[in-house]
């Protein structure tokens, strides 16, 4: 008879690569440095998830609750604090409120690949050929769709890209996050239309930007309010798509648009009293 595998529980790195595989956002929590009394040893580990502690602990008690809150502030936070990893030394009794003396140096690593930016592209031409690469690196999740499977075999295969071969490729939207940013980035005009109607009428996406001149974004306006929608929701796209600068070379193009779209992820929103200001002329 083979022997037995004891079982065991999972270990901190075991659930790291089990978290990472199921695209769940999760920070790793290490101590550091510890100084004076303090609960537990330097290179202590435990894994936050949205639900609080999963795995591994750095001492327990008031220092463990004070870092489980601020491990899932960084995972549900928002604008540019989300998801960047941080250090903190905090003096167990002025900072925590513990009786014990001492301190402890904790670094907050965030792994938030289940919660990526989002960039969905519709059309994978020599554009989206050119973009794609560039954006890969980042901290994203990219979406191509395309009825042509000779193109999409041609983009790179990554963790953070899926293509899909679809005839219909309005209907995509709806398979759309409502943060996605989306380029329309198709063949034309008449394939570019559908896209761009499905999504500026049935939803209220971040950014939406369609690839082609401004005399094109005259007439795709000009078309969908002729087709009912109002003027002020086919004024919502961008087009150009891109920042102005650099040439038409596809790879010039790809910076210019992944720069906007950079751009729109970063901007600040504009508070009720900074739009009042403005309004005042202050």
């Amino acid at each position: 008879m083979p022997d037995s595998v004891p079982s065991h529980s999972p270990t901190v790195y075991e659930q790291i690569v089990a978290l990472e595989q199921a695209r769940t956002p999760f920070v790793v929590v290490t101590l550091i440095e510890a100084l004076g009394s303090v609960p537990q040893d330097t290179g202590a580990k435990m894994l936050v998830t949205h639900a609080g502690r999963l795995v591994g602990t750095i001492g327990g008690g008031r220092v463990e609750a004070q870092a489980l809150a601020f491990a899932r502030e960084i995972i549900e936070g928002k604008g540019r604090l989300r998801g960047q990893p941080r250090f903190v030394n905090w003096s167990l009794k002025g900072d925590v409120g513990m009786t014990c003396g001492g301190s402890v140096k904790l670094y907050f690593e965030p792994h938030l690949a289940g919660s990526e930016w989002t960039v969905a592209v519709f059309g994978a031409g020599h554009i989206a050929q050119a973009l794609i690469p560039v954006l890969i690196p980042l901290p994203c999740r990219i979406l191509c769709f395309d009825p042509r499977a000779e193109w999409l075999e041609q983009l790179p295969a990554a963790r953070n890209v899926a293509v899909e071969q679809r005839t219909d490729l309005a209907s995509a939207v709806d398979l759309l996050p409502d943060d996605a940013f989306v380029l329309c980035m198709t063949q034309g005009h008449h394939t570019d239309r559908p896209i761009l109607e499905r999504a500026l009428n049935t939803r209220a996406f971040p950014f939406i930007g369609v690839i082609g001149s401004a005399a094109k974004a005259a007439v795709l306006r000009r078309e969908m309010v002729a087709a009912g929608l109002s003027a002020d929701t086919v004024g919502r796209f961008h087009c150009p798509v891109g920042l102005e600068f650099g040439t038409n070379h596809p790879h010039e193009i790809a910076l210019s648009i992944a720069a906007q779209l950079l751009t729109e992820r970063d901007r600040k929103p504009v508070t009720a009293d900074a739009a009042t200001a403005m309004k005042s002329g202050s």
